[in-house]
């Protein structure tokens, strides 16, 4: 990562995915993503719309199998990328908080990129199956994300069962939520917000 850049290009190879993926937190939302899963795709450019970063995805996994590997790897190399982008987090506001409506459905996220990887998901639904995509595979994007970068994921779904619209939801109140806690705090004058002096 170059000095004053908040970018990073990474690559992951395993005998069940290929991802290469790139981001830009101080982006404008820009996304270039083709992962061989159609609703996955859209869900990750409104993932960047939102945060206000810049996203490049090419995943090619085994979706012949199952779509579960390339979700949750997408998910880490997503958050390993996020966090080798953020150095070390000097001057960021750190948390972060969302409440997003979505037709009849509202969820809401919060966010600490504490690196301290924990998440907790409370999604009830009834139905969920959009076309192809199961949405309980949305959880694991969100743990391997969770789990690389390092923090403290709350995401909640309030309310709202038609279940592309409960996870349209849940990426996008992800999303606002990320953009808040990424964003510089001018107050901050470039410290690492945490008392102990280091969130590495």
């Amino acid at each position: 990562m170059t000095a004053g850049v908040r970018q990073a290009n990474l690559r992951r190879d395993t005998a069940e995915t290929k991802i290469t993926l790139s981001v830009n937190l101080d982006g404008t939302g820009l996304a270039e993503v083709n992962t061989g899963i159609p609703f996955f795709d859209h869900m990750l450019v409104l993932l960047a719309r939102h945060a206000m970063l810049d996203l490049k995805v090419t995943a090619q996994g085994d979706t012949d199998v199952d779509y579960h590997h390339t979700v949750e790897d997408v998910g880490i190399v997503l958050g390993q990328a996020i966090k080798e982008a953020l150095g070390d987090k000097a001057g960021i506001r750190r948390y972060g908080f969302f409440i997003l409506p979505m037709d009849e459905t509202l969820a809401r996220c919060v966010i600490d990129l504490s690196n301290r990887p924990l998440m907790v998901y409370q999604v009830a639904v009834t139905n969920y199956m959009v076309k192809d995509f199961n949405i309980a595979l949305v959880r694991e994007f969100f743990q391997g994300l969770a789990n690389a970068l390092g923090c403290n994921l709350h995401l909640k779904l309030e309310y709202g069962e038609e279940p592309h619209h409960v996870a349209e939801a849940l990426f996008k109140v992800f999303a606002r939520a990320l953009r808040v806690s990424l964003e510089i705090d001018p107050r901050q004058g470039g410290r690492v917000p945490s008392t102990k002096g280091t969130l590495a």
